[in-house]
């Protein structure tokens, strides 16, 4: 375990190395001059020439990467082009929003998904299995922004019980948080348990295929039992797989849900500092979100021997 653990940190470096170079150099890509932005148009050059000297923006490519390298290994982001904040604390603000529409998406799916998979399968080849696999086809095709408009324009404007966008802390009003999470969650939990759905129909008609669950059964097991208690626990591998890669991608922020809801976290912020072309704020974000990724990918693998004792990790 221990062994294991080390070479996954160490596969990190040039992981988060190879992002740092796609984060800084691809940013550069992005039409347009952040110091015209901040100053507009009508900007005189020694203006222009004095600010970009003080955001060292007149230095070349090279030089501006090693430097923002360096201070990244302090543990220092830089500040924010737009506003002069510190960029970290900028990512972590955004990162809690993120981190609770995620897991609420992430529930919503696994509520859906993983008993309609399960019916799907044990009831292979019945109208219970060919609604379920439409309606996770419908999931997989519906872009998300389409469903939240739907959802803004049912639940919202025709019937006015929940709010449009915006959000508030779960520290101040409980209640509020919630009205204001449950139309972007199920925006996001719907396309998760499509998937999700997809991935749990396949493994347990693979797993109940097996011959133990033939002996079982031969022996007089309840069929619920079956089900539960060895055909899903054995699908539960890949099935986790599955989640470990939605979670990462949605703590990398989901960005266009959470821009039509307006829902302050990695993805809206991420966007506005494209826009305004705020070169730090977009660079930290992305490296912020590959860090995620893999963190999170080590905890899937780590809980694969939870799962299933058998599988080492080597």
């Amino acid at each position: 375990m221990g062994k294991f653990l080390l070479s996954r940190l160490l596969s990190l470096v040039p992981i988060l190395f190879g992002t740092s170079l796609v984060a800084f150099f691809l940013v550069r890509l992005i039409p347009g001059d952040p110091v015209i932005a901040l100053l507009g148009l009508e900007a005189n050059d020694g203006a222009i020439a004095a600010l970009r000297a003080k955001l060292a923006l007149d230095q070349p490519l090279p030089v501006q990467y090693l430097a923002w390298l360096g201070h990244i290994l302090t543990g220092d982001f830089g500040r924010s082009i737009q506003g002069g904040r510190e960029v970290f604390p900028l990512l972590l603000n955004a990162l809690g929003p993120t981190a609770l529409l995620s897991l609420a998406a992430l529930i919503v799916s696994l509520v859906i998904a993983i008993p309609a998979g399960i019916v799907a399968a044990t009831r292979r080849d019945t109208a219970a299995d060919y609604g379920a696999s439409f309606a996770a086809l419908c999931g997989l095709s519906m872009p998300s922004f389409w469903l939240g408009i739907l959802l803004i324009l049912t639940f919202s404007i025709a019937l006015p019980i929940l709010p449009a966008s915006g959000y508030v802390s779960p520290l101040v009003d409980p209640l509020g948080f919630l009205s204001f999470l449950i139309l972007p969650a199920l925006t996001l939990g719907a396309a998760l348990a499509a998937a999700t759905m997809r991935m749990t129909r396949a493994t347990m008609l693979e797993v109940l295929r097996s011959d133990y669950v033939r002996t079982a059964r031969a022996k007089g097991v309840p069929w619920r039992r079956v089900v539960w208690r060895h055909a899903f626990r054995n699908a539960q591998i890949p099935i986790v797989t599955l989640l470990g890669i939605q979670m990462g991608q949605l703590l990398g922020g989901v960005v266009v849900t959470e821009t039509v809801f307006s829902w302050p976290g990695i993805g809206k912020l991420t966007v506005d500092a494209i826009f305004a072309r705020d070169y730090p704020v977009v660079q930290g974000a992305v490296l912020l979100t590959a860090v995620l990724f893999v963190l999170i990918n080590l905890l899937t693998d780590l809980v694969y021997t939870l799962i299933d004792p058998r599988v080492g990790l080597a």
